[in-house]
């Protein structure tokens, strides 16, 4: 994953699918360079009938401007406590663009610097948060599209068209570069909010027509510093823009305030990409956005989710002789001159992903990333959003709660603990009892499995708010016997543990229902084998079952699976009467246990065995197994 205070950027152009790697702006950019050529900066007067005066501002002119030439213009916009001087004095727009145009990475552009307290006395001055004076920030919009810029255009060589107009400011410069620029779609095709302030309008205001925006905005750029106390209102802009697949830029400076040092930086990247509609690095309607993964600890800034569904990988281990990152597929990792190891992998699938740094050899969970117990380890893990995975955020709902519970066994002789979902409302409506699902995970896997990477808590929360499942308990149950492997004398211990310990400590211990059309059995992979077996063996006292990404082992499992069939031949009639749902999903064909599950289906079609089947494509994962709870679980205690 990497350390959040090394500030690397990467951005992916979603139209090209073309990677470029933008990395912290050197040392130098903004150093004044006395071996270059220079543009130029000049201190206008125009005529503002918006405000009744006569205002002024500054203007940048590139190196070798020319006025038989037509240039793009940016508008580019100061905080509350600047003026027009305040970007000139300590953000040196002019410094970095000369720099920027002696190496060829910008388009000569004329930058105008404006003040943006539109107010006949418009100097920062006395309270600077006065009502009269913010408002005077808001005037600015009339001020700007209605004097400053056709003065601009009647004394400058500029193309006036919207597709080469920008606008772009911080903090309060920030929310009125947004305001304005996202509100008059007409005017701009550029837009940049930096460290934007509590001004910026929301979201759904700015932008009400996603469609209409995705089709006029050439560059929507929203940038903050991780340490900005300000960031949650550009990260409020991201999210909803996120949700309603708006391309943008979202960029988190690592170690960053609300500063020049934050601003100078987020100018410089977004300078190089204005103005270029041709080029390589931006086209229309394209996205150019990365995220950090929401598995991230803390303010760790790695792994970052490209949009592509490419993740960036970094850790810094200087002394290290060589790190791969296993994900699945390994991947060799590149060490820099810092002792930065990085990679970033191929687009990966949706969801939930294990993974591990092998350093020198040796498997270690990610010191940056959430960790899980899984592949029977301990592992950090990632998400990876998709459309469609609303359905286990976190939404505005009564929410239930995750609950340990320690017991004794009287089966394996020791103690243990399960993992209980109680829904919203269980402790205030103390009269009411709740049917329960005793939910079982993989191998490999514990009892933690379904409540943390299985998100079992928010889809039960949402399905219920939204009166798609019925309120109830789930139980998480430890499903690793003392015995090892899958065989028979394994099964067996499971059920014993289920029907004469958890059982009756659940029944004795919460406020459940207990007769069997109130109880249901599901599990996935090992766990599904847990629950053909105690399942079918005991259908008076589970009316619901159902099976994930599983199905009797061949030829390991021979054995059983012939006693089992028999048993389910002789007992079908009872079977059929006593189940009101016999669930079984896969991942397609790429699940491993696929053909184990074709075949076992072939044969309760033969002793026609009533089940409903359900394909969600992705393999044996986690996303598959969300997916078939969010839909085995709507049919329950109906």
């Amino acid at each position: 994953m990497k350390l959040f205070f090394l500030g690397t950027f990467y951005f992916i152009v979603i139209g090209l699918y073309a990677q470029v790697d933008f990395n912290r702006a050197p040392l130098d950019f903004d150093t004044f360079n006395t071996n270059i050529n220079y543009g130029k900066i000049d201190t206008i007067t125009y005529q503002s009938k918006t405000v009744g005066s006569n205002r002024r501002a500054l203007v940048y002119t590139p190196p070798g401007f020319s006025m038989e030439e037509n240039y793009p213009v940016l508008y580019l916009l100061h905080g509350i406590g600047g003026d027009e001087k305040e970007w000139f004095n300590q953000g040196a727009p002019q410094v970095i663009l000369d720099n920027l145009y002696a190496q060829n990475k910008v388009e000569p552009m004329i930058v105008v610097l404006p003040n943006g307290r539109a107010m006949k006395d418009d100097r920062p001055i006395g309270n600077i948060f006065d009502s009269i004076k913010v408002a005077a920030f808001s005037t600015f919009e009339k001020d700007l599209l209605n004097d400053l810029i056709p003065y601009i255009e009647n004394n400058y060589p500029v193309l006036t068209d919207r597709e080469h107009r920008a606008i772009a400011g911080l903090s309060m410069g920030g929310g009125q570069s947004l305001n304005i620029g996202l509100c008059n779609l007409n005017q701009f095709a550029w837009v940049g909010g930096f460290s934007s302030a509590p001004n910026t309008k929301a979201p759904e205001i700015l932008v009400p027509n996603p469609e209409e925006t995705k089709k006029q905005m050439k560059l929507l750029w929203i940038s903050c510093g991780d340490k900005d106390n300000l960031i949650g209102f550009s990260k409020r802009i991201h999210d909803y823009l996120q949700s309603r697949h708006v391309p943008h830029v979202y960029e988190v400076l690592p170690d960053g305030y609300h500063d020049f040092k934050v601003w100078k930086d987020n100018f410089y990247h977004f300078s190089q990409l204005l103005f270029k509609t041709n080029n390589h690095l931006v086209s229309e309607g394209s996205l150019i956005e990365e995220v950090r993964a929401e598995t991230n600890i803390r303010s760790s800034q790695y792994p970052k989710i490209l949009s592509n569904g490419r993740v960036i990988f970094k850790l810094k281990a200087p002394d290290a002789k060589k790190i791969q990152l296993d994900l699945g597929k390994k991947y060799e990792m590149l060490k820099d001159e810092n002792g930065i190891w990085s990679i970033t992998t191929d687009s990966l699938s949706e969801g939930f992903h294990y993974y591990s740094l092998i350093v020198d050899g040796v498997a270690v969970a990610d010191p940056a990333s959430e960790t899980f117990y899984g592949m029977g380890r301990m592992a950090s893990g990632i998400e990876v959003p998709f459309k469609g995975d609303d359905y286990y955020q976190v939404k505005d709902v009564p929410h239930g709660e995750i609950r340990v519970k320690r017991y004794f066994s009287h089966i394996t002789k020791s103690w243990r603990n399960f993992y209980m979902y109680t829904p919203p409302g269980y402790d205030q409506n103390a009269g009411k009892k709740y049917p329960v699902l005793y939910l079982l995970h993989g191998g490999g896997e514990d009892q933690r499995g379904w409540a943390m990477q299985g998100k079992v808590d928010l889809i039960l929360d949402n399905l219920i708010a939204e009166g798609k499942a019925t309120p109830m308990m789930v139980v998480m149950i430890d499903g690793n016997m003392p015995l090892s492997g899958l065989g028979e004398g394994t099964l067996q211990l499971f059920e014993a543990e289920l029907k004469e310990v958890v059982i009756p400590f659940v029944e004795n211990t919460y406020r459940v229902l207990t007769s069997p059309q109130s109880r249901a059995l599901a599990g996935l992979s090992m766990g599904g084998l847990q629950t053909l077996y105690a399942g079918l063996h005991n259908s008076d006292l589970f009316n619901y079952l159902g099976v994930f990404s599983s199905g009797w082992i061949h030829p390991m499992q021979d054995d059983i699976a012939g006693k089992e069939y028999d048993f389910m031949k002789q007992n079908a009639d009872l079977l059929n009467k006593n189940l009101k749902m016999f669930w079984l999903s896969m991942g397609g064909k790429e699940d491993i246990a696929w053909k184990n599950c074709q075949r076992m289906l072939e044969k309760f079609d033969e002793m026609k065995i009533e089940y409903t089947y359900d394909e969600y494509q992705g393999g044996h994962t986690w996303p598959v197994w969300r997916n078939n709870l969010y839909h085995f679980s709507q049919y329950l205690f109906k």
